[in-house]
Protein backbone atom coordinates (compact mmCIF):
# COMPACT_ATOMS: atom_id res chain seq x y z
CA UNK A 1 0.00 0.00 0.00
CA UNK A 2 0.99 3.68 -0.86
CA UNK A 3 0.97 6.25 0.95
CA UNK A 4 -1.96 7.93 -0.83
CA UNK A 5 -4.01 4.71 -0.54
CA UNK A 6 -3.44 4.96 3.11
CA UNK A 7 -4.11 8.37 3.78
CA UNK A 8 -7.66 8.12 1.13
CA UNK A 9 -8.01 4.91 3.70
CA UNK A 10 -8.37 6.86 6.75
CA UNK A 11 -9.55 9.41 5.06
CA UNK A 12 -12.74 7.04 4.33
CA UNK A 13 -13.07 5.38 7.86
CA UNK A 14 -13.02 8.88 9.23
CA UNK A 15 -15.93 9.02 7.54
CA UNK A 16 -17.46 6.37 8.33
CA UNK A 17 -17.05 6.91 11.83
CA UNK A 18 -18.12 10.52 11.94
CA UNK A 19 -21.44 9.29 10.13
CA UNK A 20 -21.82 6.13 12.39
CA UNK A 21 -21.12 8.72 15.89
CA UNK A 22 -24.14 11.55 14.38
CA UNK A 23 -26.52 8.60 13.64
CA UNK A 24 -25.42 7.18 17.63
CA UNK A 25 -26.54 10.75 18.91
CA UNK A 26 -29.84 11.06 17.22
CA UNK A 27 -30.64 7.54 18.02
CA UNK A 28 -29.51 8.80 21.64
CA UNK A 29 -32.24 11.86 21.45
CA UNK A 30 -35.15 9.68 20.35
CA UNK A 31 -34.48 7.13 23.06
CA UNK A 32 -34.39 10.06 25.31
CA UNK A 33 -37.55 11.79 24.39
CA UNK A 34 -38.64 7.90 24.51
CA UNK A 35 -38.18 7.58 28.18
CA UNK A 36 -39.37 11.25 28.89
CA UNK A 37 -42.62 10.65 27.17
CA UNK A 38 -42.82 7.27 28.62
CA UNK A 39 -42.34 8.76 32.17
CA UNK A 40 -44.90 11.48 31.82
CA UNK A 41 -47.24 8.57 30.54
CA UNK A 42 -46.07 6.25 33.42
CA UNK A 43 -46.69 8.72 36.32
CA UNK A 44 -50.10 10.17 34.45
CA UNK A 45 -51.74 6.19 34.22
CA UNK A 46 -50.58 6.04 37.95
CA UNK A 47 -52.86 9.32 38.51
CA UNK A 48 -55.83 7.64 36.59
CA UNK A 49 -55.57 4.39 38.56
CA UNK A 50 -55.58 6.38 41.81
CA UNK A 51 -58.08 8.39 40.60
CA UNK A 52 -60.26 5.56 39.52
CA UNK A 53 -59.82 3.76 42.55
CA UNK A 54 -60.82 6.88 44.81
CA UNK A 55 -64.15 7.18 42.69
CA UNK A 56 -65.00 3.11 43.19
CA UNK A 57 -64.42 3.34 46.98
CA UNK A 58 -67.01 6.60 46.73
CA UNK A 59 -69.08 4.51 44.42
CA UNK A 60 -69.27 1.29 47.25
CA UNK A 61 -69.67 4.01 50.14
CA UNK A 62 -72.94 5.49 47.73
CA UNK A 63 -74.33 2.22 47.23
CA UNK A 64 -73.94 0.82 50.78
CA UNK A 65 -75.77 4.03 52.04
CA UNK A 66 -78.56 4.71 49.05
CA UNK A 67 -81.74 4.07 50.32
CA UNK A 68 -82.95 0.68 48.50
CA UNK A 69 -83.92 0.58 44.63
CA UNK A 70 -87.56 1.86 43.89
CA UNK A 71 -89.63 -0.40 41.46
CA UNK A 72 -89.65 -0.28 37.51
CA UNK A 73 -93.48 1.49 37.76
CA UNK A 74 -91.59 4.72 40.13
CA UNK A 75 -88.88 4.96 38.22
CA UNK A 76 -91.00 5.44 34.97
CA UNK A 77 -92.90 8.12 37.10
CA UNK A 78 -89.82 9.83 37.82
CA UNK A 79 -88.76 9.72 34.50
CA UNK A 80 -92.36 11.38 33.30
CA UNK A 81 -91.39 13.78 35.81
CA UNK A 82 -88.14 14.80 34.82
CA UNK A 83 -89.60 15.38 31.64
CA UNK A 84 -91.58 18.16 33.05
CA UNK A 85 -95.01 16.39 33.14
CA UNK A 86 -97.47 15.77 37.03
CA UNK A 87 -98.20 12.28 37.77
CA UNK A 88 -100.03 13.10 40.52
CA UNK A 89 -103.85 12.00 40.44
CA UNK A 90 -104.38 16.04 41.04
CA UNK A 91 -102.96 17.02 38.24
CA UNK A 92 -101.71 14.16 36.48
CA UNK A 93 -100.31 14.62 32.63
CA UNK A 94 -100.65 18.35 32.80
CA UNK A 95 -97.10 19.59 32.46
CA UNK A 96 -95.82 21.62 35.11
CA UNK A 97 -94.58 25.35 34.30
CA UNK A 98 -91.46 26.05 34.25
CA UNK A 99 -90.61 22.69 35.70
CA UNK A 100 -91.81 23.97 39.38
CA UNK A 101 -91.92 21.12 41.64
CA UNK A 102 -94.86 19.54 42.77
CA UNK A 103 -95.74 18.12 46.31
CA UNK A 104 -98.30 15.83 45.57
CA UNK A 105 -96.19 14.28 42.47
CA UNK A 106 -92.90 14.09 45.14
CA UNK A 107 -95.21 11.99 47.51
CA UNK A 108 -96.49 9.74 44.55
CA UNK A 109 -92.60 8.86 43.52
CA UNK A 110 -91.14 8.87 46.56
CA UNK A 111 -93.33 8.53 49.21
CA UNK A 112 -93.82 5.50 51.14
CA UNK A 113 -93.04 2.45 49.68
CA UNK A 114 -94.96 -0.54 50.33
Amino acid sequence: MNKKEVYDTFAQLEKDATATLEQLQKMKHEVELLMESNTALSIENQHLRDRLAELEKQEQLNKEMSTPEMSQSRLNLEKIYEEGFHVCNVFYGSRRVEDEPCAFCIDVIYGERK
